[in-house]
């Protein structure tokens, strides 16, 4: 199990790549899920990952992102993440409108179980992903990442 820690002004983050790319983050102080087949990054990976990292924790985007594994997710939540990756900073989407993204206008409960089984978030912006009412709803990360991510991307809160 190889793991690194990207040292961050709100904390650690846990990261470890695969031989496709960064495959897992983690927040600072979360239980460490380690994942098979992990491996020591190469350097660019390591670098891309941290910059996208600290880019995204300061409310911008980042310009480049590293290469990512996602193969530990379905066709349907690789769809999803994919186009998590598309909502901009300092947007919300709701899960009914991300599913009508993606095609499957009546799977916003399964975009919910996307987003709480992404295995790359902050980078992959679940936190973006808000109840049809405007509510915030959970996050596998805790209610005070989401509405941290949130704030750091300028978004007013209250929502609703």
């Amino acid at each position: 199990m190889s793991a690194t820690f990207i040292d961050t002004p709100l904390g650690k983050f846990r990261v470890q790549f695969t031989a496709l790319g960064l495959a897992r983050l983690q927040f600072p102080k979360a239980k460490a899920e380690p994942i098979t087949g992990s491996i020591e990054p190469p350097k660019n990976w390591l670098r891309q990952t941290t910059a996208a990292l600290k880019t995204i924790l300061v409310g911008k985007a980042p310009t480049i992102l590293p290469p990512l594994d996602l193969s530990t997710g379905t066709t349907f939540q690789q769809q999803t993440w994919r186009a998590l990756l598309r909502i901009p900073a300092g947007r919300t989407c709701g899960y009914g409108e991300l599913a009508r993204t993606v095609r499957r206008p009546k799977a916003a409960r399964a975009i919910g179980g996307a987003c709480g089984a992404n295995p790359i978030p902050v980078i992959i912006p679940c936190h973006r992903i808000i109840g049809a009412s405007g509510s915030l709803t959970g996050f596998s990360g805790g209610m005070h990442w989401k509405v941290k991510l949130l704030e750091i991307e300028r978004v007013k809160l209250p929502l609703h």
